[in-house]
């Protein structure tokens, strides 16, 4: 009889595909997730697919390997490919549900037997030594075990796509604080330009009071918008410290670390192309935080039938195998074996209120991790549209600003070409100076904000997970 049933809850072990919950079904996209980008009509880009590798783009060998850097020792990147590793260990956990379960104890200890309860010719006091094997397995008929490996399966994929996330992050602000050095070297570049300039014009007009030709007011004005002009270069210069500083930290180095190359960089490297954005299609199905969320939601919708088995009945088959000798000298030459075998069936019935509210848990999670998803694939394609749009705007305003310069250094040289015929006054010469500083500033700031809008695009297109993993 014992053969026969347990041949039969052996057999009803293969229906554990039958499992408890709902079955999880990948989600479909947004009918117009196809279609191209609003923004893809800019001429600044083009609907080829997006690159993986975009940093490369640029053609800067020091910004690669300063990526390659940040990819090998970045501190947020080691702390997410920690958190796969503790996704993984628990999906072991998961697993190993499926197999038997052991558990092997001893004892030994010295006791005495009172002289009532003692038979005649035995001792009273003895060593008693004790040994036990006991093994276990839950035969999984409603699929609690499945859909727990289910579930650790998710997070795992969910913690790498947070990984995938973060080395999309970490490249793009390793580009930007990069871009930042050398954006904010060329202002500095101006600045000092423009003080220079202004020094030429400060050196010329006290030659003029000397020669009584200008009025010493003319000199004050002059020297009044040097000085302004050279207080601005402290704060560029503790600007493009912070990015360095930055820079050091993203790649995983000390501030003193960094190499000479980085700090002595003073060109800003340009794309000499439009920028391949793909469409939004392609777009969902590489962002990783729109894959973390989809394999969240699947994690909680197979937590529900975990927590849905919990309404039937569990059956574990056990065994146990022992023997208890008197003095170690029986037990090492095999004493007395004692052994136990048979089912055991769990249920919590008939009150099941706290099951069924941890299911509604489950459930509410597995709603939230939806509406989470349903957000992320809107809000990608608004980042990605909107990243368009200021990228498309700032190459204009960075357009503009170029010409009001050009135009500003020529009327700059024809004031003062007329200043020194003296057909115009001084007044008028400063003015055109004041503008011609104003414009170079406005320029380079734009310049480092055109900079930072493609960093922002390529970052919403969400590449750069692609590349070879340190994990």
């Amino acid at each position: 009889m014992t053969r026969n049933l347990l041949s039969l809850l052996l057999g009803a072990s293969a229906l554990t595909a039958c499992a408890a919950g709902p079955d999880y079904r990948p989600l479909a996209l947004p009918k117009t997730a196809p279609a191209p980008f609003t923004g893809a009509t800019y001429p600044q880009v083009s609907t080829a697919a997006a690159q993986d590798r975009w940093w490369t783009l640029y053609g800067d060998p020091l910004l690669d390997q300063l990526v390659a850097d940040a990819l090998a020792a970045n501190t947020d990147i080691r702390v997410a490919v920690a958190r796969i590793d503790r996704a993984r260990a628990s999906l072991r956990g998961a697993r190993s549900e499926r197999l038997p379960q052991t558990d092997l104890s001893a004892s030994q200890t010295y006791t005495r037997t009172s002289a009532v309860r003692s038979l005649p010719g035995l001792d009273r006091e003895n060593w008693v030594s004790d040994g036990v094997l006991d093994l276990s397995y839950e035969v999984d008929l409603f699929g609690r075990v499945k859909r727990g490996i289910e579930a650790a399966r998710g997070d795992v994929a969910a913690a790498q796509a947070d990984a995938d996330g973060v080395r999309v992050a970490v490249i793009a602000d390793t580009v930007r604080a990069y871009l930042d050095v050398t954006a904010t070297a060329e202002r500095l570049a101006v600045a000092q330009r423009t003080v220079g300039l202004l020094d030429q014009s400060v050196r010329i007009t006290g030659a003029r009071v000397d020669a009584g030709r200008s009025d010493r007011l003319d000199l004050i004005r002059t020297t009044s918008l040097r000085e302004q002009q050279q207080a601005a270069i402290p704060a560029l210069a503790a600007d493009r410290d912070a990015a360095l500083f930055r820079l050091a930290t993203l790649t995983g180095r000390a501030p003193q670390q960094l190499p000479e190359a980085v700090r002595t960089a003073t060109r800003t490297p340009q794309l000499s192309q439009p920028i391949p954005v793909g469409d939004g299609q392609a777009l969902l199905a590489r962002r990783p935080d729109i894959r973390a969320a989809e394999r969240r939601l699947a994690a909680d919708t197979a937590r529900i039938g975990v927590a849905t088995a919990d309404l039937y009945p569990r059956i574990t088959l056990g065994a146990s195998v022992g023997t208890t000798a008197v003095g170690g000298g029986e037990l090492l030459g095999g004493g007395p074996l004692n052994w136990v075998l048979g089912p055991l069936i769990s249920w919590a019935f008939p009150n099941q209120e706290a099951i069924r509210a941890r299911i509604g848990a489950a459930k509410a999670d597995s709603a939230a991790s939806l509406a989470t998803f349903d957000g992320a694939v809107l809000l990608a394609l608004e980042e990605t549209e909107r990243a368009l749009s200021a990228y498309a705007h700032a190459i204009e305003r960075a357009r503009t600003l170029t010409a009001a310069r050009d135009e500003a250094a020529r009327a700059a040289r024809i004031s003062l070409a007329r200043q020194r015929e003296g057909r115009i006054d001084f007044l008028t010469v400063l003015d055109a100076q004041r503008t011609l500083a104003s414009a170079e500033a406005d320029l380079a700031t734009a310049t480092r904000a055109l900079s930072f809008a493609q960093v922002d695009l390529f970052r919403a297109l969400g590449g750069g997970w692609g590349t070879p993993r340190q994990d």
